[in-house]
């Protein structure tokens, strides 16, 4: 198997965050990096709430690709925080501020703290189509079957 990286520019948008680490990955094998709570003082999130959580990181990715944010495992099962939006897309022509937008989905309020790891972040390709206008489809075995159609049988 080849070894694949890609060069993304990354920049920190304010001052005052060098303490927070870029993202990382945690492991060699991980498909995503941690993305962390850039706040100056820590953020109760109640149950019910949804705010958007700055990253301080804007990014340049190259023509052609795409990160999606996504939910952390651990912070939704042992705390209800999820990522409503999941997975959020950030365009390779975007060039604003990362913010994870967060909700509480649990029964108690949870704290988030400054630095804490809150989401993760993927690059992938992306392919724009063409749409090809027909007056009707090939038909398949499944056909126009609905939501758990391919279960039932």
């Amino acid at each position: 198997m080849t070894d694949l990286h890609l060069s993304v520019r990354i920049t920190r948008v304010q001052p005052g965050f060098d303490d927070i680490p870029l993202p990382s990955y945690a492991t060699g094998q991980s498909a995503g990096v941690d993305l962390r709570a850039a706040i100056e003082q820590p953020l109760e999130l109640h149950p019910g709430d949804i705010v958007a959580v700055p990253t301080n990181l804007a990014i340049e990715l190259p023509q052609d690709y795409e990160a999606q944010v996504r939910p952390r495992s651990g912070l939704a099962l042992k705390h209800g925080l999820i990522l409503p939006n999941s997975p959020g897309t950030i365009d390779a022509d975007y060039r604003g501020e990362i913010k994870v937008i967060m909700s509480n989905i649990g029964r108690e309020p949870y704290t988030i703290k400054r630095g804490e790891r809150i989401a993760q972040m993927v690059v992938a390709p992306v392919i724009q189509v063409q749409w090809d206008e027909a007056a009707s489809l090939n038909d398949t075995a499944r056909g126009s079957g609905g939501f758990g159609h391919s279960g039932t049988h």
